[in-house]
Protein backbone atom coordinates (compact mmCIF):
# COMPACT_ATOMS: atom_id res chain seq x y z
CA UNK A 1 0.00 0.00 0.00
CA UNK A 2 3.00 2.47 0.75
CA UNK A 3 4.38 1.87 -2.41
CA UNK A 4 1.19 3.38 -3.94
CA UNK A 5 0.71 6.34 -2.67
CA UNK A 6 1.93 9.30 -4.93
CA UNK A 7 4.32 12.07 -3.72
CA UNK A 8 1.59 14.41 -3.24
CA UNK A 9 0.22 11.99 -0.89
CA UNK A 10 3.37 11.99 1.14
CA UNK A 11 3.30 15.44 1.08
CA UNK A 12 0.04 15.49 2.70
CA UNK A 13 0.87 13.52 5.22
CA UNK A 14 3.92 14.36 6.29
CA UNK A 15 2.30 17.83 6.66
CA UNK A 16 -0.47 16.38 8.31
CA UNK A 17 2.10 15.22 10.81
CA UNK A 18 3.88 18.22 11.18
CA UNK A 19 0.61 20.48 12.03
CA UNK A 20 -0.73 18.15 14.00
CA UNK A 21 2.46 18.01 16.32
CA UNK A 22 2.85 21.54 16.11
CA UNK A 23 -0.36 22.00 17.21
CA UNK A 24 -0.52 19.97 20.22
CA UNK A 25 2.98 20.81 21.15
CA UNK A 26 1.98 24.58 20.79
CA UNK A 27 -0.82 24.21 23.20
CA UNK A 28 0.30 22.05 26.41
CA UNK A 29 1.80 24.83 28.17
CA UNK A 30 -1.42 26.92 27.75
CA UNK A 31 -3.73 23.70 27.99
CA UNK A 32 -2.14 22.92 31.44
CA UNK A 33 -2.51 26.47 32.60
CA UNK A 34 -6.07 26.72 31.83
CA UNK A 35 -6.56 23.22 32.98
CA UNK A 36 -5.07 24.61 36.27
CA UNK A 37 -7.12 27.52 36.67
CA UNK A 38 -10.20 25.68 36.29
CA UNK A 39 -9.33 22.74 38.35
CA UNK A 40 -8.12 25.02 41.57
CA UNK A 41 -9.25 28.62 40.87
CA UNK A 42 -12.74 30.37 42.04
CA UNK A 43 -12.47 33.47 40.71
CA UNK A 44 -16.17 35.31 38.83
CA UNK A 45 -17.21 33.96 35.33
CA UNK A 46 -14.82 30.83 35.91
CA UNK A 47 -18.15 29.40 34.02
CA UNK A 48 -17.91 31.58 31.53
CA UNK A 49 -13.93 30.79 30.81
CA UNK A 50 -14.90 27.27 30.92
CA UNK A 51 -17.98 27.58 28.23
CA UNK A 52 -15.41 29.28 25.98
CA UNK A 53 -12.75 27.18 26.07
CA UNK A 54 -15.46 23.94 25.45
CA UNK A 55 -17.13 26.81 22.55
CA UNK A 56 -15.45 24.70 19.79
CA UNK A 57 -16.24 21.40 20.48
CA UNK A 58 -20.10 22.24 19.80
CA UNK A 59 -20.03 24.60 17.22
CA UNK A 60 -19.32 23.76 13.63
CA UNK A 61 -15.91 24.00 12.49
CA UNK A 62 -16.56 25.94 9.92
CA UNK A 63 -17.95 28.81 12.01
CA UNK A 64 -14.40 28.69 13.99
CA UNK A 65 -12.13 28.69 10.47
CA UNK A 66 -14.70 31.62 9.32
CA UNK A 67 -13.88 33.27 12.83
CA UNK A 68 -10.06 32.49 12.10
CA UNK A 69 -10.24 34.18 8.73
CA UNK A 70 -11.89 37.36 10.10
CA UNK A 71 -9.51 37.79 13.16
CA UNK A 72 -6.18 36.27 11.69
CA UNK A 73 -6.55 36.99 8.02
CA UNK A 74 -4.15 39.63 5.72
CA UNK A 75 -7.19 42.47 6.21
CA UNK A 76 -7.84 40.96 10.20
CA UNK A 77 -7.33 43.18 13.25
CA UNK A 78 -4.61 40.15 14.76
CA UNK A 79 -3.76 39.05 11.30
CA UNK A 80 -2.74 42.64 9.81
CA UNK A 81 -0.97 43.31 13.52
CA UNK A 82 1.43 39.90 13.09
CA UNK A 83 1.99 40.94 9.20
CA UNK A 84 2.62 44.45 9.63
CA UNK A 85 4.67 44.04 12.94
CA UNK A 86 6.59 40.74 12.35
CA UNK A 87 5.73 39.51 8.99
CA UNK A 88 4.08 36.66 10.17
CA UNK A 89 1.14 35.54 7.57
CA UNK A 90 -1.17 32.32 8.92
CA UNK A 91 -4.37 32.67 6.36
CA UNK A 92 -3.61 29.77 3.67
CA UNK A 93 -0.20 28.95 5.38
CA UNK A 94 0.33 26.04 7.28
CA UNK A 95 1.59 27.63 10.16
CA UNK A 96 -3.02 28.73 10.12
CA UNK A 97 -3.31 25.03 9.82
CA UNK A 98 -1.70 24.40 13.00
CA UNK A 99 -3.62 27.11 14.64
CA UNK A 100 -7.09 26.18 13.40
CA UNK A 101 -6.35 22.74 14.61
CA UNK A 102 -4.66 23.46 17.53
CA UNK A 103 -7.74 25.56 18.51
CA UNK A 104 -10.18 22.45 17.62
CA UNK A 105 -8.01 19.73 19.89
CA UNK A 106 -7.61 22.85 23.08
CA UNK A 107 -10.71 21.62 24.75
CA UNK A 108 -10.27 17.74 24.79
CA UNK A 109 -6.65 18.74 25.98
CA UNK A 110 -7.83 21.11 28.57
CA UNK A 111 -10.94 18.56 29.72
CA UNK A 112 -8.22 15.40 30.11
CA UNK A 113 -5.70 17.64 32.23
CA UNK A 114 -8.45 18.76 34.39
CA UNK A 115 -9.68 15.41 35.06
CA UNK A 116 -6.12 13.99 36.32
CA UNK A 117 -5.05 17.41 38.43
CA UNK A 118 -8.85 16.90 39.70
CA UNK A 119 -7.47 13.30 41.32
CA UNK A 120 -4.69 14.66 42.71
CA UNK A 121 -5.32 14.56 46.35
CA UNK A 122 -4.57 17.81 47.83
CA UNK A 123 -3.85 16.47 51.02
CA UNK A 124 -0.09 15.82 49.37
CA UNK A 125 0.06 19.24 48.45
CA UNK A 126 -0.61 20.31 51.18
CA UNK A 127 2.09 18.48 52.91
CA UNK A 128 4.72 19.48 50.73
CA UNK A 129 3.38 23.75 52.09
CA UNK A 130 3.80 22.33 55.44
CA UNK A 131 7.72 21.22 54.30
CA UNK A 132 7.77 24.99 53.81
CA UNK A 133 7.56 24.50 49.59
CA UNK A 134 6.41 27.45 47.36
CA UNK A 135 3.58 26.95 45.10
CA UNK A 136 5.50 26.99 42.20
CA UNK A 137 7.68 24.01 43.89
CA UNK A 138 4.53 22.16 45.24
CA UNK A 139 3.24 22.54 41.25
CA UNK A 140 6.78 21.42 39.72
CA UNK A 141 7.45 18.23 42.89
CA UNK A 142 3.82 17.13 43.78
CA UNK A 143 0.80 18.24 41.28
CA UNK A 144 2.68 18.26 37.91
CA UNK A 145 4.40 14.43 37.79
CA UNK A 146 0.65 13.20 39.72
CA UNK A 147 -1.25 14.52 36.95
CA UNK A 148 1.23 13.34 34.62
CA UNK A 149 -0.70 10.76 32.92
CA UNK A 150 -3.58 12.96 32.43
CA UNK A 151 -1.07 15.38 30.45
CA UNK A 152 0.29 12.98 28.39
CA UNK A 153 -3.46 11.87 27.20
CA UNK A 154 -4.36 15.21 26.71
CA UNK A 155 -1.66 15.61 24.32
CA UNK A 156 -2.61 12.79 22.47
CA UNK A 157 -6.01 13.51 22.35
CA UNK A 158 -5.18 17.06 20.57
CA UNK A 159 -2.93 15.62 17.98
CA UNK A 160 -5.40 12.94 16.96
CA UNK A 161 -8.16 15.68 17.08
CA UNK A 162 -5.52 18.27 14.93
CA UNK A 163 -4.58 15.25 12.75
CA UNK A 164 -8.30 14.87 11.78
CA UNK A 165 -9.16 18.89 11.56
CA UNK A 166 -11.00 19.28 8.05
CA UNK A 167 -13.59 22.17 8.73
CA UNK A 168 -11.74 24.53 10.83
CA UNK A 169 -8.53 24.19 8.41
CA UNK A 170 -9.94 24.43 4.82
CA UNK A 171 -11.83 27.41 5.59
CA UNK A 172 -9.08 29.27 7.19
CA UNK A 173 -6.41 27.78 5.24
CA UNK A 174 -7.75 26.44 2.12
CA UNK A 175 -7.31 23.15 0.18
CA UNK A 176 -3.34 24.71 -1.40
CA UNK A 177 -1.79 20.94 -2.48
CA UNK A 178 2.04 20.93 -1.28
CA UNK A 179 1.31 24.00 1.11
CA UNK A 180 -2.30 23.52 3.09
CA UNK A 181 -3.24 20.02 1.95
CA UNK A 182 -3.32 17.80 4.97
CA UNK A 183 -4.61 13.94 4.93
CA UNK A 184 -8.19 14.99 5.09
CA UNK A 185 -8.66 17.64 2.80
CA UNK A 186 -6.69 15.26 -0.01
CA UNK A 187 -8.81 12.34 1.09
CA UNK A 188 -11.71 15.00 0.28
CA UNK A 189 -10.22 15.90 -2.94
CA UNK A 190 -9.78 12.50 -4.00
CA UNK A 191 -13.19 11.16 -3.24
CA UNK A 192 -14.17 14.31 -5.67
CA UNK A 193 -12.04 13.06 -8.40
CA UNK A 194 -13.32 10.54 -10.60
CA UNK A 195 -11.60 7.39 -9.83
CA UNK A 196 -9.85 8.92 -6.48
CA UNK A 197 -11.87 6.08 -4.51
CA UNK A 198 -8.63 3.97 -4.13
CA UNK A 199 -6.92 7.25 -3.47
CA UNK A 200 -8.85 8.23 -0.49
CA UNK A 201 -8.63 4.63 0.68
CA UNK A 202 -5.06 4.74 1.34
CA UNK A 203 -4.80 8.19 2.89
CA UNK A 204 -7.85 6.72 5.06
CA UNK A 205 -5.96 3.57 5.83
CA UNK A 206 -2.95 5.56 6.75
CA UNK A 207 -5.06 8.18 8.82
CA UNK A 208 -6.19 5.72 10.69
CA UNK A 209 -3.32 3.59 11.42
CA UNK A 210 -1.54 6.97 13.00
CA UNK A 211 -4.06 7.58 15.39
CA UNK A 212 -4.17 4.16 16.06
CA UNK A 213 -0.21 4.07 16.92
CA UNK A 214 -0.89 7.60 18.85
CA UNK A 215 -3.47 5.70 21.22
CA UNK A 216 -1.79 2.76 22.39
CA UNK A 217 1.45 5.28 22.70
CA UNK A 218 -0.62 7.45 24.91
CA UNK A 219 -1.92 4.50 27.03
CA UNK A 220 1.49 2.89 27.34
CA UNK A 221 3.26 6.68 28.37
CA UNK A 222 -0.02 6.85 30.75
CA UNK A 223 0.41 3.93 32.18
CA UNK A 224 4.10 4.17 32.99
CA UNK A 225 3.92 7.85 34.42
CA UNK A 226 1.13 6.73 36.85
CA UNK A 227 3.23 3.72 37.90
CA UNK A 228 6.16 5.80 38.10
CA UNK A 229 3.90 8.89 40.46
CA UNK A 230 3.07 6.05 42.59
CA UNK A 231 6.39 4.95 43.56
CA UNK A 232 6.20 1.75 42.05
Amino acid sequence: MLDALTPADWTAIALSLRVASVAALASLPFGVAVAMLLARGRFPGRSLVDALVHLPLVMPPVVTGYLLLLAFGRKGPVGALLARLFGIVLAFRWTGAALAAAIMGFPLMVRAIRLSLDAVDPKLEQAAATLGANRLAIFATVTLPLALPGILAGLVLSFARALGEFGATITFVGNIPGATQTIPSAIYTDIQTPGGDIAALRLTAISVAIAFVALIASDTLSRRAARRAIGR
